[in-house]
């Protein structure tokens, strides 16, 4: 009796077909879960599951994380090419320009803050990139979304959310012509 006791737990590890035969071999590995229980996933399970899934994500992200690192380190480095920007006798001092630089897709503003000074930042707001204005009145940058201002002549924060400076566009005069050359990101 204890022999037919020990015959039925060997065959329960075992795949049975249609013929009641065992389709392969008893060495093979890919057939020796039980069957009742190939399915069930308990919460030790699912938990190694989710952690993997999570080990993975965070590793498939790593090149592009790596990638932006890099392009946003190489900013100072960039090479940008010069563009003209308006005659400096077009613009009365405490006046502004608006103007794109480095592309037609990134708008930015020239301020004229004395005779021979000019400044220009790009004009999007570095809290939530809102369009940033001059006001002539308050001699400050304003981004109207959030109350924030910026220092015209060093492009940082004085008030509201913003955080980080504005981008400054690099100028040169030449023969009474404004030029951008550059662009200066988040320089504190």
């Amino acid at each position: 009796m204890e022999h037919d006791h020990h015959k039925d737990k060997t065959n329960e590890n075992k795949t049975i077909n249609k013929n009641n035969t065992v389709p392969f071999a008893e060495d093979n590995f890919t057939h020796n879960i039980k069957q009742l229980q190939e399915r069930k996933l308990d919460r030790r399970g699912f938990m190694k599951t989710l952690v993997g899934a999570a080990g993975v994500f965070a590793v498939s992200t790593l090149p592009w994380g790596a990638l932006a690192m890099r392009e946003l380190s190489r900013d100072g480095e960039k090479q940008y090419a010069e563009k003209e920007i308006v005659k400096l006798d077009d613009v009365k001092v405490g006046e502004a320009v608006q103007f794109t630089y480095p592309s037609e897709h990134h708008t930015a503003l020239l301020i004229r803050t004395g005779e021979q000074d000019v400044v220009a930042y790009q004009n999007a707001c570095t809290h939530l990139l809102c369009p940033v204005f001059w006001d002539k009145g308050k001699e400050k940058l304003v981004c109207p979304c959030h109350h924030g201002f910026f220092d015209v002549t060093t492009g940082q924060p004085t008030a509201g959310p913003p955080q980080r400076p504005l981008p400054q566009i690099t100028l040169t005069v030449k023969q009474g012509t404004v030029y951008a050359t550059g662009v200066k990101r988040y320089e504190t």
